[in-house]
């Protein structure tokens, strides 16, 4: 009966953190946050706005380095290079789609990491996406994807901010000059 017991109320944990997870991405308009990604090894930073459905603007601290995402295409941009992508060909077109992510979540089980850490594993069209959330805020806290090279391209998000003022502009793809 114990066990019974045990086992429900852990049910309950789970279904608790996934609601509130649901219930805060709901409430977020946009995110903006510094952040640490980790590609093959190669370490960056930088500080990045995300504006849903589908919207980005990351600028990172060295090489003059930006990625800015239009909802329709990707653009990595850098002193000595240009790159334009489809959205919907990389793994960001999930993740910068809250109304996927909402979707996928709800019919999601979650896995608990060190009782400090909710990750939601997602497989759409090939991809693998992990996604993960603070247990205490549930907050988005990162993810981890496979870029379109097949590397490993872990993100982690700090100093999280939701529902800022943000200016539109930011979102115009970058020129290749």
């Amino acid at each position: 009966m114990l066990l019974i017991f045990l086992i429900s109320l852990s049910s309950e944990v789970n279904a608790n953190n996934k609601d509130q997870i649901i219930n805060k991405l709901k409430d977020t308009l946009n995110l903006n946050f510094d952040f640490e990604q980790n590609i093959n090894g190669k370490i960056e930073f930088g500080n990045c706005t995300i504006q849903y459905p589908k919207k980005m603007f990351c600028a990172y601290e060295k090489e003059n380095k930006v990625i800015v995402s239009n909802g329709k295409s990707l653009i990595i941009k850098s002193t000595s290079s240009y790159y334009r992508y489809p959205l919907d060909k990389t793994p960001l077109n999930f993740i910068l789609d809250k109304n996927f992510l909402l979707k996928k979540i709800s019919n999601l089980n979650e896995e608990i990491i060190n009782n400090s850490l909710v990750k939601f594993t997602i497989k759409e069209n090939g991809q693998l996406i992990e996604i993960f959330f603070d247990i205490n805020h549930h907050n988005l806290i990162g993810w981890q994807t496979k870029d379109i090279y097949q590397n490993t391209a872990v993100t982690l998000l700090y100093s999280v901010k939701s529902n800022q003022a943000v200016n539109e502009k930011i979102f115009n793809t970058p020129s290749q000059n």
